[in-house]
Order: C-alpha cells, then structure tokens, then sequence
C-alpha cells in the first residue's frame, strides 16, 4: 500500500511548477487577447481619413509570464512632409517604441536584478523567477536602451538649465558635494583589453539627517555617474542641482575631492574646497616607506600644523635619498609634499574656512564630510568592479546610469515613463469580463472566442472534473 501511494505522490516542488506554468500559460492568453481586443477598438475609433488599415502583423511582447504574440493592425498615413508611413495605433498606445518590446513589470524586475548581478547570472535568475526565458543578451540589451533613455534626459536637463537657469524650486543655503573617479577594467573591438578609464561620480547633499547618531543618513543625497568628459559631466551635475533646488537662493557650496583638476576647476573661487581626507591617508601610507614616519605625518596633520607637516615630509625626502636607481623612497616622499602643498586650502577642515555658515536647516545637522568612497562602494564598485569585469565605454555608461537611478529611488518611475502605456480600464474590464463564460458574448452561435481559446490552451480544463477542477473553472471561466 505505501509503495503504491509513494508512486503516485507528487513532490509538492513538481506540484508549485506546474500550477506556476498553468497559470503563466492562461496570463499570456488572457494578455494576447485584451491586447488584440483593444487594438479592434482603436481601429474602429481611428481617424479613417488619415489613417487606412493595412492587415495585420504579428509581434512578440516580453512579460514576466512569458513572451505573448499578438496580431495588431498596421495602418498607412503620411508623415509631415507627405511622406508615406506606418503607424501600429497598439504599439503608440503601449509606448513599445520607447525602449523594446519589454513589458514594465519584467523590466524593472531584469534592471533590479542586474544591478546586483553580472548579465549571464541575471539572465538564469530571471529565467528560473518567471515565466519568461531571457538570454544574457536581451538583459544586456535593456540595460543599454535605459541608460541611453536617462542620459538623454540629463541632456534634456541641460538643454533646459540653459535656457530657463533650471526648475528647481526647493531652497537651501548650504549644499554639499563629493567628487571622485573610479577606474575601470575596460575592453575595446572583439572584446580586446583596453587601457583603464576612470568613471567620474559626484554626491550631492544636504547634510545630515539628525536622528541622535553618529552613524546618520545623508539628508536630500542625489548622486551622478559616468563616462562623459568632464565639461559634459559638470553640466548635468548642474543641472541636476538647478532641477531640485533653487539656485540662486544656496549661498555656499562646500565640496571635498582628492583636488584632481577635472574636479576643483569647474568651480567658483568662492567654492569651500576640502581635501577628502580618506585620499589624504591613502596618500600616506603609499608615499611614505617608513611607520613611524607616516604616524609623525598623520600626526601633525590631525593636529592642524600644516606647515610643519610639509616641513618634515621635505626634510624626510632629504633624508632617504639614494643613489641607488631602483629606491624611489624620496621621490615619493616629495610626489607627496607636492600633492599636499598643492592643494594646502584645501588641509583646512571645511568648517574652519569660514565663520560665516548658515545654521543646519530643522531635522538636520552638519557633520565632518568625505562620504564619496562609500558612496563609490556600494553603488558603483560592487557591481562594476573586481574579477574579469571589462566594460566598454557605452556599456560602462549606461550600467552607472541605470545603478545610480535605483541609488536616487528613481528606477521604478523612469521605467515607467519609457515602458508603460496606457489602457482604458473601461474597456480592459469588459474584456476581462467576456472571459467568463456565463457573461461572454455569442458569435454566430458559437459561443465565447475568449473561452474556445483557453479551454484549447489549457489540459487542465479538459482533464477529467473532480471538485478541485470544477472549482478552478468557476473561478477563472464562470
């Protein structure tokens, strides 16, 4: 008797898969049909002067219960300078042109899941997650058509700083910012290696959000990334600024970075400039040989006597110079005094730099700065460097958009905006109810369309009817 059971029990893993392909395979049916039955509906209120039905074509959309292929009809028209064209009425509706034949929901599950994952390992998870089988490519594909979307409208925004100065409306005094560049493995044609190039990332924010902690948030953080030229990149920096707040109304601007020129230059003079103390320590420990050495630096540094400081970094050079060609101990001694002595404003804690700043807005508090390393860390680095990673100068670009979007909690809606067309929920309702067999209408006394077409589609309606199986027919065909 057991073994007769045990032969006819199915692991309850078999048992979820198979509910979850049934009900997969019905979403794709119930899809194609309110799809096809909405484009009838746009034929029949279409402009017939302008715009004559041409049949029908097939296409294929990509959702998270699989891909659904679908009839919609193509129409001739002409375009403004009487030119003829093709219109799909469905496809306009839909927005399918704006970034592929990607639904929204299985787009933001593949940009979230690559933003964690390579593109070959997001690929497996989505395929194994849903109902749709997608290849490293198609991943990879999305990832290029969001980040081209979001890179044009950060030049979109700069189009509009320039001629309107910005929408910002929000005001501040005080704005901080953090800048610093993170190297790239990259790969040039037939993925050849490619000399590294850095991807610039700047943080913008508002201090700190006063919770009674030392470990705060940041208070109104907006972050940037990419590959652009530095003209390029301060421009949509900008513009970004000028799109949340109203520039005119911040009165000072404090900015820390490792004073490399594509950073510090852009800016006014009466920008509060501080060295990221973060590359002020790395710089240490690399150009100085010595332990004690590099304690006496630091030292002196924590202590303010910054003349002192590069007294003794000189005076240190001198000390382990050498004819000997291979020790470069004094030469990176002194690489180090230039480095420091070049950027010696900079030495001066930002909130010893003036006596002038405004108090912290209400909720916040202002804090010591250098948050951009972390902030490389957890939104650029993890996913775009180590291992074998290589990118190429696009790829790398329009990856940092879309990690930097998620980091701004701006993913979800800009997907939106490229994928997410509207439906009347009047017309998608009558559908839905035409499903139901009791409700559906006749055709030439056939009955429902929509039923023929699931019942066809689905073994499980036609297998023999036990309590479960009549109960899963009332529900979904009435």
């Amino acid at each position: 008797m057991n073994t007769i059971v045990t032969e006819k029990m199915m692991p309850f893993k078999e048992l979820e898969k198979k509910i979850f392909d049934y009900v997969c395979e019905m979403g794709r049916i119930m899809t194609q049909v309110i799809l096809e039955s909405y484009d009838e509906q746009l034929q029949e209120t279409r402009n017939k002067k302008e715009l004559r039905c041409k049949g029908t074509r097939q296409t294929t959309i990509k959702t998270i219960m699989g891909e659904v292929e679908y009839s919609r009809n193509v129409y001739e028209t002409k375009d403004e300078s009487g030119r003829k064209a093709w219109v799909y009425l469905l496809d306009q509706e839909m927005q399918m042109d704006k970034i592929g034949f990607f639904s929204t929901n299985l787009a933001e599950k593949i940009a979230n899941v690559v933003a964690d994952n390579s593109y070959h390992t997001a690929a497996e998870i989505i395929s194994s997650t849903s109902g749709q089988s997608i290849s490293h490519g198609g991943a990879w594909l999305l990832v290029q058509k969001l980040g081209e979307r979001i890179s044009a409208e950060e030049t979109a925004m700069v189009k509009e700083m320039d001629a309107t100065g910005g929408k910002g409306t929000k005001e501040l005094k005080l704005l901080f910012e953090e800048m610093d560049g993170v190297w790239l493995k990259m790969q040039g044609k037939g993925h050849r290696k490619a000399p590294k190039q850095e991807m610039k990332v700047a943080t913008m924010y508002e201090g700190w959000e006063d919770d009674g902690s030392s470990c705060s948030r940041l208070a109104g953080k907006t972050i940037i990334a990419g590959m652009e030229k530095s003209e390029e990149f301060h421009a949509k920096r900008e513009a970004r600024i000028r799109s949340i707040y109203n520039a005119d109304e911040i009165e000072i601007r404090v900015l820390n970075g490792d004073g490399g020129s594509w950073i510090k230059d852009p800016y006014e003079p009466d920008t509060v400039f501080q060295l990221d103390r973060f590359h002020i320590q790395q710089s240490i420990k690399k150009k100085i040989a010595s332990p004690e050495a590099q304690k006496k630096i630091g030292r002196l540094f924590e202590e303010g006597r910054y003349d002192e400081m590069l007294e003794y970094i000189s005076i240190y050079a001198d000390s382990v110079e050498s004819d000997d060609e291979k020790d470069n101990n004094s030469r990176k001694a002194r690489e180090l005094y230039e480095y420091l002595n070049n950027n010696k404003e900079g030495l001066v804690p930002w909130q010893k730099q003036r006596n002038d700043y405004p108090e912290a807005p209400e909720g916040m508090v202002y804090k010591n700065m250098g948050v951009q390393e972390n902030q490389n860390c957890t939104t650029i680095t993890l996913r775009m460097k180590g291992g074998r990673r290589r990118w190429s100068n696009p790829g790398a670009n329009n990856m940092a958009k879309l990690l930097t979007s998620r980091e701004n909690k701006e993913l979800v809606d800009t997907i939106d905006r490229y994928t997410d067309g509207m439906m009347l929920a009047e017309p998608v309702q009558e559908i839905l109810y035409s499903l139901s067999a009791a409700k559906a209408p006749k055709k030439d006394g056939k009955g429902s369309p929509y039923l023929d077409l699931l019942n066809h589609h689905m073994p499980m309606l036609d297998a023999l009817q036990t309590n479960a199986r009549r109960l899963f027919r009332k529900a979904f065909c009435g």
